[in-house]
């Protein structure tokens, strides 16, 4: 009886650590695929394409003054999140700048849970690349926007709809391969 065939169990077994193996390795390889995206842990905003949370916020520059989300409209506008506190926001804040300078659309700057006088020291020391700084200091509006971090910075169309979301701090790249298409779409749909 030592001439009787294997029976098909003991085969498959034989062959199971080679398909562990090689199922990791798919897995390893999707990993390292995924990881090439440098904004992989934003989480998708289910504020694209839907109007942008109503606010009415301070002027940093003129505490007295409030600003409605409804005096924004008419004209895209890029808000940018960030903070005195924020070290990434000191990394993005040349490339703001520089886009800023370009006129190509309004930089709103949203304050978030920031001393008054630490957020003015701030872009005197650094300068001010926006059109108009607004100041959250509760926070509670930042909710409203699913904003979960600084910096993050949102495109919003003239009619008041967020069109685009970024998290982390800006790059050139990021402006030319991401922000000036989406704002290219913008100008397209008016």
């Amino acid at each position: 009886m030592s001439d009787a065939a294997p029976q098909p169990r003991q085969s498959t077994m034989r062959w199971l650590p080679l398909i562990i193996v090689a199922a990791l390795g798919v897995l390893l390889f999707a990993g390292v695929m995924l990881s090439r995206n440098p904004n992989r842990e934003a989480l998708p905003s289910p504020l694209i394409g839907k109007p942008a949370p109503a606010f009415r916020l301070p002027v940093l520059h003129e505490p007295g003054r409030l600003v409605t989300s409804q005096e924004l409209q008419g004209a895209p506008y890029l808000l940018n999140v960030w903070g005195s506190w924020c070290p990434a926001c000191r990394d993005e804040h040349p490339v703001l700048t520089r886009f800023a300078e370009t006129r190509r659309l309004r930089v709103v700057g949203f304050n978030w849970k920031d001393e008054h006088a630490d957020a003015l020291r701030w872009l005197e020391q650094f300068g001010n690349p926006y059109f108009l700084v607004l100041t959250d200091y509760d926070g509670k509006v930042a909710i409203d926007w699913g904003i979960y971090g600084a910096p993050e910075t949102f495109l919003v169309d003239g009619k008041g709809v967020i069109r685009w979301k970024y998290v982390g701090p800006m790059t050139d790249t990021v402006i030319q391969n991401d922000l000036l298409p989406k704002l290219a779409e913008i100008e397209k749909a008016r």
